[in-house]
């Protein structure tokens, strides 16, 4: 069936010319939605995620049916109606500032549309959605409840989520494309190298908000002079010149980078959510003229962005997410003659996620939520009486008050960023893993006594994590 759809491909004369792993992905999930009627697409960045549901869509244009392609920002409708028109696809624009039209083909933002959902007449036989992993979002939910009849297919590079909620709710198959291994191989993404800390900063005490950490936290704790003067010495060293993307905790953070670089002589700017968008496009488009030699962003350029001149992420941004982090490295992926990429991991988020070539087992379901500790009760320990009681801000036997801890801030040991080898993150990781398996103070005891290390440092982790 798989080759037929492929022949079939190939009869039917592409405008763009199709890479065959692309030829092979739309063939797959045109089979996934004709048999479920709602299947995602997971291929990595920069292996043309929108000229493959472009023409997905040209071919649904050819037999009459109205197509709908759902974005979430501005950049991405501007990107998916160029890829479009290079297609042959005629198309509308549901987007602020843009004229609508009768086409049966429409790119929408899913603000816009989610305003207009009752006062237009167009109703799509299939719906695209574009970095699907947004898609189980309330405005997402509400336009695909208001288009049941349609069929879906979703296109991302990471199909996960922090909130660790499944795309199962929205597609029931999931078809995997090329690895990024593969696409290096076969030289459709620039090979890289990594740069990391020995030692990585504890961020333990650096509350969580929606899955990640807090950013206002985050950026107070990052934004400090030895660290942005220890990323300029290490672009310098092993990036010296080459088009980057720092990627920053919060305005303010990417603010003081840009600054400290610009002050080293380097050509900074600066582009967040909050700048117009000729604003942005032009600090964006810097980096591919040479305008630009380092891009300080707040998430901004985390999606959608196409700038094959950039070779270097600066990662100042730690992250529990998993897909944001191979977002921001899969921004520099794109290949350009000779190009290694480099990036320059001042926070450990290699070792946390893995490289980003590493093969995932990607999958719809929903991650189990961790359970509560209940092996061992939680105990304080007055340092003045001794007295152990349940955790409370004051001794109950002494009255000692304990300190209420300032905002975390976070200094940089001194060293060198070394090269990340790929058993160098597994052996990492692996230590990380086995540490974070200890849950109770008896367990973190036990560990200690293994490792060889103090009592100590069982009884700094387990309270750490809990005060």
């Amino acid at each position: 069936m798989l080759a037929h759809a492929i022949a079939c491909l190939n009869v039917l004369q592409p405008f763009v010319r199709l890479r065959p792993y692309q030829e092979q992905a739309i063939a797959s999930v045109r089979i996934a939605v004709m048999q479920t009627d709602k299947a995602l697409l997971v291929m990595p960045t920069g292996s043309g995620k929108t000229v493959v549901f472009s023409e997905i869509c040209r071919l649904a244009n050819d037999k009459g049916k109205k197509v709908l392609i759902l974005v979430h920002r501005r950049e991405l409708v501007t990107q998916a109606s160029d890829k479009l028109t290079k297609a042959g696809v005629k198309h509308g624009i549901i987007a602020a500032g843009f004229n609508s039209s009768d086409h049966p083909v429409q790119v929408a933002s899913v603000q816009t549309l989610i305003r207009r959902l009752n006062s237009g007449s167009f109703t799509p036989d299939l719906i695209i959605i574009d970095e699907a992993h947004h898609a189980v979002a309330g405005s997402w939910d509400k336009i695909i409840g208001h288009f049941s009849d349609a069929k879906i297919i979703g296109v991302t590079a990471t199909p996960s989520r922090l909130d660790g909620r499944g795309l199962g709710s929205h597609f029931l198959t999931l078809v995997s494309g090329p690895s990024v291994e593969q696409l290096t191989k076969l030289g459709f993404l620039s090979p890289h190298r990594v740069f990391a800390p020995p030692v990585i900063a504890d961020l333990s005490n650096v509350k969580t908000r929606a899955g990640d950490y807090a950013n206002d936290q985050l950026s107070a704790a990052m934004d400090r002079p030895t660290i942005t003067g220890d990323a300029i010495a290490h672009y310098r060293r092993l990036a010296d010149g080459l088009p980057a993307i720092a990627f920053c905790c919060s305005i303010a953070h990417a603010t003081s980078v840009c600054e400290s670089f610009n002050a080293a002589g380097y050509r900074a700017k600066l582009v967040t959510g909050k700048m117009k968008m000729e604003e942005r496009d032009e600090a964006i488009s810097g980096l591919a003229d040479g305008r630009t030699q380092i891009l300080c962003s707040v998430d901004v350029v985390s999606e959608g962005t196409d700038v094959p001149a950039v070779s270097a992420a600066i990662l100042l941004r730690p992250t529990q997410s998993e897909a944001l982090y191979l977002q921001q490295v899969g921004r520099i992926l794109r290949p350009q003659p000779g190009k290694i990429a480099i990036v320059l991991d001042h926070v450990g988020s290699t070792v946390k996620h893995g490289f980003v070539d590493d093969i995932r087992a990607w999958s719809l379901d929903s991650k189990p939520k961790r359970k509560k500790d209940d092996l061992a009760p939680l105990v304080r320990q007055c340092p003045i009486c001794f007295a152990a009681f349940k955790p409370q801000p004051v001794c109950p036997m002494c009255g000692h008050e304990f300190p209420v801890k300032e905002k975390r801030e976070i200094t940089q040991r001194e060293g060198e960023l070394k090269e990340m080898r790929r058993q160098d993150a597994i052996e990492r990781r692996e230590k990380r893993k086995e540490q974070g398996k200890a849950r109770t103070l008896p367990e973190l005891l036990a560990l200690a006594k293994k490792k060889g290390y103090k009592p100590g440092w069982a009884y700094k982790i387990f309270y750490a994590r809990r005060y």
